[in-house]
């Protein structure tokens, strides 16, 4: 399970062999049923969570009641409402197993403690919140200059290995698309590819 984790980190930086065991004693072990439940609006986010195995989604419910996705969570990938994690205050945003799940969760407390401990680490999550931060701003340009089709296939294009694994529906919230769309531009460029 630590074996994803550790993979991920020295793709980014360096750790240690003394480092690496160190890391896992800042981690727990949680596992979630398909549907289950990782932080719903309104609790806490008390813990920054990687996914070892997996998929999840993070989305807020508008005032109609539907989802709205910002965020889809597989293995190798951090996942939080992290507003609420850096500031203990209530979370906006849901978090749930799409597929049974595996985490590994750290508490706010055990992740400054890591920083102090283990330097290189906290230069491996400024990588991440760069990153991060570019994602989010390409994601915001996308969704107010691309078409429909365009959104569909640069999300197929970036996520070939999870695109299977990801109900229509989710993947229309996600794209801020109908699920007829979704269906539509799915089936046109499966026709295109068996030509």
């Amino acid at each position: 399970m630590f074996d994803v984790l550790i993979s991920h980190i020295q793709n980014k930086v360096h750790l240690t062999e003394q480092e690496k065991s160190e890391l896992q004693t800042f981690f727990s072990v949680k596992k979630l049923k398909r549907k289950q439940f990782l932080l719903q609006e309104g609790n806490i986010c008390t813990h920054l969570s990687f996914v070892s195995k997996g998929l999840l989604k993070s989305y807020f419910v508008d005032e109609k009641g539907g989802e709205n996705i910002n965020m889809f969570a597989f293995e190798g990938w951090w996942i939080s409402d992290f507003k609420s994690f850096i500031s203990q205050d209530k979370a906006l945003l849901n978090i749930s197993a799409v597929e049974e799940t595996e985490l590994l969760t750290i508490s706010l407390d055990d992740y400054d403690k890591l920083m102090l401990k283990i330097p290189m680490m906290d230069r491996y999550f400024r990588i991440l919140y760069q990153n991060s931060l570019v994602t989010k701003d390409y994601r915001l340009i996308a969704s107010n200059s691309y078409t429909a089709e365009e959104k569909y296939l640069e999300f197929s294009k970036k996520n070939p290995e999870v695109i299977r694994r990801i109900p229509h529906n989710l993947i229309a919230s996600f794209l801020g698309l109908a699920p007829e769309t979704v269906s539509r531009i799915r089936k046109k460029n499966l026709s295109k590819d068996s030509i």
